[in-house]
């Protein structure tokens, strides 16, 4: 049995690289709850300007981050809109729920993305026995969704309608900068059709923990004490956020890389018998469908055996992710074993 030494269940497993570590350790330091760490402070203010959004707030989490910005935009009996697939609505333990006291509207839109029309014709009336729609969220990428992105056509028609019916509209960036590449717009593009934008900085990035929920100076001033309550108030907190950072200066041209690979499976993974269907793939996300013959658990033990590591996704799905941890000689080593190791 090898070790798993080829990591693909998640861009999240990518681990610091020695610089990040070297540049995290000088960080400089100061108790963020009182606004005192300058590299937390540093960060927030430079993807608030990357994306055209005044102030910034680093939390220990993406979820953390979006149930923050739900939280901010939404009252008891509010309900906001998502796509079936968002990760708001499959894997935040329905926080919308717990901490808000709302309630969701989950659409079935195209293969993870809405339209200003669906939108638009979920907006409840204002009737005494329905929720008061309050909030559109869209996730860019779409992880349920093989990495799907919206254009910036698409997030400008999606903002027009929010902003004609008087609802906030939320981005889930969890790999915002994936999307970003694929789509060839810039942060500043989109940055001002978003009342507030989730930016994830430990998948395609490479951080070892972190988000940065990004909007108004007042909205995030509100923003700091739902933090606080939900125990998201860190100390010297600089020492993450460095990380954040580094990976801003080092990893966003490395992240074509991840789509190049994630292409490079799709193209091996088309040629197998035992593979039935390929999702599109878009960015660094690969699901796949496996034949009757083979089950996902013993196509899954069969690549540990190889060191590989992968997730099954629902039925006959499999997800291989691509990331800064998984390099060229490993891809080779995959591609192997797909072709000439499956016994099926």
């Amino acid at each position: 049995m090898h070790k798993h030494r080829i990591n693909l269940i998640s861009d999240t497993v990518t681990l610091p690289t020695k610089n990040m570590l070297e540049f995290m350790v000088q960080a400089k330091l100061g108790d963020d709850v009182f606004k005192e760490d300058p590299t937390v402070s540093e960060l927030e203010n430079r993807l608030a300007n990357m994306f055209n959004q005044e102030a910034g707030l680093f939390c220990p989490s993406g979820t953390m981050a979006n149930q923050i910005a739900i939280k901010g935009h939404t009252n008891p009996l509010d309900e906001l809109i998502c796509d079936i697939n968002s990760h708001v609505f499959q894997y935040e333990v329905s926080g919308y729920a717990f901490h808000s006291g709302i309630s969701i509207n989950p659409l079935v839109g195209d293969f993870g993305k809405l339209s200003g029309a669906l939108i638009e014709k979920a907006i409840k009336p204002d009737q005494d026995w329905l929720p008061n729609t309050k909030l559109v969220v869209i996730e860019n990428t779409g992880n349920r969704s093989g990495g799907n992105y919206y254009s910036l056509n698409e997030i400008h028609e999606i903002s027009a309608i929010c902003r004609k019916r008087n609802l906030k509209l939320h981005l889930d960036g969890a790999r915002i900068f994936n999307a970003i590449l694929a789509a060839n717009y810039s942060p500043s593009d989109i940055g001002n059709f978003f009342d507030s934008i989730s930016i994830c900085l430990s998948k395609g990035l490479g951080a070892p923990v972190g988000s940065v929920l990004i909007g108004s100076r007042e909205w995030i001033q509100k923003c700091r004490k739902i933090r606080k309550v939900m125990g998201g108030g860190m100390r010297q907190a600089g020492i993450l956020a460095a990380a954040g950072l580094y990976a801003l200066d080092h990893h966003l041209g490395r992240l074509q890389t991840d789509h190049d690979h994630a292409a490079q499976l799709e193209q091996c993974l088309s040629k197998l018998t035992y593979v039935d269907r390929i999702r599109k793939v878009y960015t660094n996300i690969v699901i796949f469908d496996l034949t009757n013959e083979i089950t996902p658990e013993n196509f899954l033990k069969q690549l540990m055996v190889f060191g590989i590591n992968a997730s099954a996704f629902g039925n006959q799905s499999i997800r291989f992710v691509t990331h800064l941890d998984f390099t060229k000689e490993m891809l080779f080593e995959v591609e192997d074993v797909l072709k000439n190791k499956i016994v099926y």
